[in-house]
Order: structure tokens, then C-alpha cells, then sequence
């Protein structure tokens, strides 16, 4: 590819832009954690039963993670900003329909629906950014505040959860999601301008969407499976089977076609490969997480939904600071490793505070500073990685690149949920087991202790999984800092010695 190009005047709304980008963003994140605390009001209200409630949530995650990647193509082929406001319409729909909900069939349907569109704006969102933001600078800037929402809007769901359930009712958990869809949809359909030429317009690869789709569906499920049925159960097994067939011919499939819907080029760049599996890792411990310390204020320390909601506040003041005050001010001076490993570390040691929880553990001596350490290094990792993985991408991949990040974060939440919670059920099982005789005593107590000894034990898992995270974004990721304007086109690397290069990437004309 030539090293110039004629330069581009950057988009005089791109800073308008991004304020309903990332609205639309915080809407799709918040929402997969906002229906949490209200599904045990709406399992009472509809009468859905134990054995049911859980395709509350499956049924968004198998329709977001499953057609993120069908998402981003469609982004990449029909227009990213045209894909944008479809989606959004499209979720304020599924949102409307779903707090309308009169069954259990109209609440799953709408949760799937959901999902479906969310598939559809959340790429087009990332891809919007790394096209329209080209200078190193403002780049940086733009994906600090994208970061800051992409980690901490679970924790928002939560608090706006909980404050919703509380002071109205479940309903308002998907009537919510209106007013920012159609503020976001009216902002972008105004105010973007999608810079000409960046559009791929190759056919579409169907094997590929139904491969990809079935396979990652297949996945995300038998984890959820998992969580419930257990690790040994037939049909979790014959999920992961399937999966791990359906992708490998997808993978397989994506090497013969002349127009693959993922294009192995995006996947098999050291530094983006590196970003979607540490991520990807970093997510499984963060949703654990949420879990966990949800259970544990309103469960064991007796917090209200509200309560609980507002109890996060600290991890996301972390992740707003960690991405728009650390990570956005060293990214274009630092390699994106040196942020990355680090964060990922401070990130595991606020984790390792939280395996000291007890029942009688104080909120202000130990649950608000892990979770400042948790979000001051999850924020500092998030930022760059959010913008490293599209940068140097070709403007014609944009959609799907960003869409393998958002499946990363995607896999990661349901691996996260199930594997962790699978682990924390276990340990507190032993735990009672072995303390039977305090259970003749006092059960109550007996119950409480074996949950928080379940959650310490899962932590621990939790504290390795970050520190892995954090081995191998030092490990794979070895772009250098941006040194100039940069968005599109090329991306830097180490050198066959091992020495970084400075990320050198031309604008591309349009």
C-alpha cells in the first residue's frame, strides 16, 4: 500500500458526533446488565418460572453475540451510519415492545429483538470513530470517553436499575432505552457525515454469516447452559461441540471465499489479535464480578436495588478517570502495551482486595477501594484497546474489526458469568458441606458464609484471569505510540528484533 495520500480535512461535527455515538453505546451496554435487577420483579409479574427466567438474558446474549459479526458487515457494505439509525430505531422498538410485555413470550421475543439490533448499531458505532477520528490527538480523546462508557456502563445499568425498579417499576428497564435511541438516531441521522469511499461493497458472504452466527450462538449458549445445567450435562456438551465444529468450518470457509465476511487479515495482526483476547479475558472477570458484589450487598449485607445500584459508583468513576485522564493523556506518548499490561495488573489487584471479603467486611475500608483500583485499570487498559483495534484497519474492514471487539467483550461476559458462577456454586457447596454442623446451629448464618466463600474462592479465579490478560497484551501487542495522524490504513509493529516501532499511519483519501 503507498505511504501517501492525499490529506482529508477532518469532519467539523466529528465532536457532535461522538456524543450521540456514545450515547447509543451506553445504551446497548447498560442494557446488558439493567434488566438484572429488575427480572426478579418481572419473573413475579408475568409469572415466568426459575426454570425459564434465564431466557431474560440469553435470549439478548445469543442474539447480540451470535450476529455481531453478520453486524459489522452489514455496517461496512449498507453504510455505517445508515446501519447506526436502523439499529436504534430497531432496538427503541424491541424496548417498547418488551416493557409492554404481557407474557413470558413477548418479554423473550423482545430481549432477542433487542439483541438483533444491538448487533447491528454497536459496530457501526466503534467503526464510525475509527473513520471519522484520524488525528493521533483527538483520537485518542474520542476513544477515551468510548472506553470509559464500554467499561462502565454495566455498572451503570446497575445503579439505573436499580433506581428505576425501585422508584417505578421493571417496565421502565426497557422504556428507558426510548428517549436514548431516539435522540441518538435524530443526532447522528443530522449531524454524521460518513466520510465517501470507505464503504466495501463485495458481495456478501452467506456460508459465512450462518456458519459464524450458529457457531458463536452455539457457544454463548452453552456456557449460559452451563451456568445452570452444569459442565457435565449433554446438551452443554453438545454445544461446545457444535460450536467448536461450526467455527472451524467457518474459519475454513473464510479462506476460500473470494469476499469472506471476516477476512482472516483483521484476526491474525499480532496487536489486534492480542486486543481481543485479552479483552475478551479482562471482560470474564469483570462480569464475574458484577454478579458477585451484587449478591453480596443485597443478599448479605441487606443493600435495596438502589442502594446496591449506587454502590458501584466508585468503579465507574475509576474507569471514567483511568480512560479519559491516564489512558486518553499517555496513549500518543506510550506504546498501548505499556498501558494495557499495566492496567490489566492494577485492575487484578483491586480484584485481589475483594478475595478478603467476609460478612462483616466494611464497604468504605474495602469494597470502595478495590473497586477504584478495579476501575482506574480496567478505564487505563479499556482506552487503548478500544482504539488500537481498529487502528491501521482498512477502511473497508472498519465494521467487521469493530465488531470481533465487541464479540470479544460479548464471549467474555457469558464465559464470565457461567464459568465464575459455576466456580463460586461449587466452592460454597464444599464449604457447607464441611461446616454441616454449624448449619444445625445456625443455617442462616451457615448460607450467607458458604455464598461469600463461593464469591472469594471465583475471585481468585477472577485475579488470574486478569493477570493473563495482562501477560498477553505485553506479550502480543507490540504497535508502537501514534506519532501521527493515524486511523486507517496501516498499522505499526515490532520490529524482527523485538523493538517497537512508532505507529506511522497516513490518512487515506476519500
Amino acid at each position: 500500500m503507498s505511504k501517501t495520500a492525499d490529506i482529508r480535512l477532518p469532519d467539523p461535527s466529528r465532536w457532535k458526533a461522538l456524543a450521540f455515538i456514545a450515547l447509543a453505546q451506553l445504551m446497548v451496554v447498560l442494557d446488558a446488565t439493567i434488566v438484572n435487577i429488575a427480572l426478579p420483579h418481572a419473573q413475579t409479574a408475568l409469572g415466568i418460572s426459575d426454570a425459564n427466567k434465564q431466557w431474560v438474558i440469553t435470549a439478548y446474549a445469543l442474539a447480540f453475540g451470535g450476529l455481531l459479526l453478520f453486524g459489522g458487515r452489514i455496517a461496512d457494505l449498507w453504510g455505517r451510519k445508515r446501519t447506526f439509525v436502523v439499529g436504534l430505531i430497531g432496538f427503541a422498538l424491541a424496548s417498547a415492545l418488551g416493557g409492554a410485555a404481557q407474557n413470558q413470550g413477548m418479554l423473550f421475543g423482545s430481549r432477542a429483538l433487542q439483541g438483533v439490533f444491538g448487533a447491528l448499531l454497536a459496530p457501526a458505532a466503534l467503526s464510525l470513530l475509527a473513520v471519522m477520528f484520524t488525528d493521533a490527538k483527538e483520537r485518542a480523546k474520542a476513544f477515551g470517553i468510548y472506553g470509559a462508557i464500554a467499561g462502565g456502563g454495566g455498572a451503570v445499568g446497575l445503579i439505573l436499575g436499580g433506581f428505576l425498579t425501585q422508584a417505578l417499576n421493571w417496565r421502565w428497564t426497557f422504556f428507558v432505552n426510548i428517549p436514548f435511541a431516539i435522540v441518538a438516531a435524530a443526532g447522528a441521522y443530522f449531524v454524521i457525515r460518513e466520510p465517501a469511499g470507505s464503504r466495501n461493497r463485495s458481495s456478501l458472504d452467506i456460508p459465512g454469516v450462518v456458519l459464524s452466527a450458529l457457531g458463536l450462538v452455539s457457544l454463548v449458549y452453552g456456557f449460559t447452559r452451563a451456568e445452570s445445567a452444569g459442565w457435565s450435562d449433554a446438551l452443554t456438551i453438545g454445544m461446545f461441540v457444535a460450536s467448536g465444529v461450526l467455527l472451524l468450518a467457518f474459519v475454513l470457509t473464510e479462506t476460500r471465499v473470494k469476499s469472506p465476511l471476516l477476512p482472516l487479515r483483521v484476526v491474525l495482526d499480532r496487536n489486534r489479535g492480542g486486543i481481543y483476547l485479552s479483552l475478551g479475558l479482562a471482560i470474564i472477570a469483570m462480569f464475574g464480578l458484577f454478579l458477585f458484589l451484587t449478591y453480596y450487598l443485597q443478599v448479605v449485607k441487606g443493600y435495596s436495588p438502589i442502594r446496591t445500584g449506587f454502590a458501584f459508583l466508585p468503579m465507574i468513576a475509576g474507569m471514567i478517570t483511568g480512560s479519559t485522564q491516564i489512558g486518553a493523556r499517555l496513549m500518543t506518548r506510550v506504546p498501548a502495551r505499556k498501558l494495557m499490561g499495566p492496567g490489566f495488573l492494577t485492575a487484578a489487584v483491586g480484584m485481589l482486595l475483594l478475595t478478603q471479603l467476609e460478612i462483616g467486611s466494611s464497604y468504605t475500608t474495602l469494597i470502595l477501594p478495590a473497586q477504584l483500583l478495579l476501575g482506574l485499570g480496567m478505564g487505563t487498559a479499556f482506552m487503548p484497546a478500544m482504539s488500537l483495534a481498529t487502528h491501521g484497519v482498512e477502511p473497508r474492514d472498519s465494521g467487521v474489526a469493530s465488531a470481533m471487539v465487541n464479540t470479544s467483550q460479548q464471549v467474555g461476559g457469558a464465559i464470565g458469568t457461567a464459568l465464575l458462577n459455576t466456580i463460586a456454586a461449587s466452592a460454597a457447596t464444599a464449604y457447607a458441606t464441611s461446616h454441616a454442623a454449624l448449619g444445625a446451629t445456625d443455617p442462616e448464618l451457615l448460607k450467607l458464609q458458604s455464598m461469600v466463600h463461593g464469591f472469594t474462592g471465583a475471585i481468585w479465579w477472577a485475579v488470574g484471569i486478569l493477570v493473563v490478560a495482562s501477560a498477553i497484551a505485553v506479550t502480543f501487542i507490540n504497535a508502537g505510540r501514534p506519532s501521527m495522524t493515524a486511523a486507517t490504513g496501516t498499522s505499526g509493529s515490532g520490529d524482527a528484533d523485538g523493538v517497537e516501532d512508532e505507529v506511522k499511519v497516513p490518512v487515506v483519501a476519500h
